[in-house]
């Protein structure tokens, strides 16, 4: 690993170092994938990583191309002590709202873990179910905390598998590439040939009104 990419880590894992100077020993990362798009489920991951982990390219995953969240994402969970993943669809997304939905993933994220982390570091989201595990906010958090950078990308590619699957159902919206995001073309879709069960009707009720 090049000395630059070295130093990149150290300074986005500065928060976590800190932590580990004041007693903490496990730090959980917790982000989601999916509060944006016009169809599909919100997916929220936990995960608790080693304290001299140093995992090349871990970054806000929006930073990362779709080839290499892929190659990270399978040295996060290989290396992780553990990790979990919330999927909430899109009728309960319809049914409670993207933020309740989101924050219900996140409680669900972490009751997959293998074990109790000391604290919980998330990205942006208050007000949070952690069962009772302290638990620190930092906004952008993804962009500026390894923790939350490395449960960005996990949650990403878990959200991305399963928009290419559903794209082989319903072609017709382009999810593979859109990953049910408004953009013009799925927009256009919709119009074109109405809505899917994976659609969140709550979200494009101008679209199709």
């Amino acid at each position: 690993m090049k000395e630059k990419e070295i130093e990149r880590l150290l300074n986005l894992k500065h928060i976590e170092n800190e932590l580990y100077k004041s007693g903490i020993n496990t730090i959980c990362g917790i982000d989601e994938a999916g509060r944006g798009p016009l169809a599909g489920p919100v997916v929220v991951a936990s995960v608790i990583l080693p304290k001299d982990s140093l995992i090349e390219g871990v970054n806000d995953s929006k930073k990362i191309s779709e080839s290499k969240r892929e190659k990270i994402y399978q040295q996060i969970i290989e290396e992780a002590i553990s990790y979990g993943v919330g999927i909430i669809d899109q009728k309960e997304i319809d049914d409670i709202n993207i933020l309740n939905a989101t924050k219900k993933g996140l409680t669900k994220s972490i009751k997959e873990l293998s074990i109790k982390p000391d604290i919980i570091l998330v990205d942006a989201l208050t007000k949070i179910d952690t069962l009772g595990i302290p638990y620190k906010s930092i906004i952008k958090g993804d962009a500026k905390t390894y923790a939350i950078a490395a449960a960005s990308i996990i949650a990403k590619v878990t959200r991305d598998r399963i928009m290419r699957q559903w794209d082989e159902v319903y072609p017709q919206y382009g999810f593979s590439g859109n990953k049910g995001y408004g953009t013009a073309k799925h927009i256009q879709a919709i119009k074109e040939n109405g809505i899917c069960m994976l659609h969140r009707k709550s979200f494009i009720k101008k679209i199709i009104n």
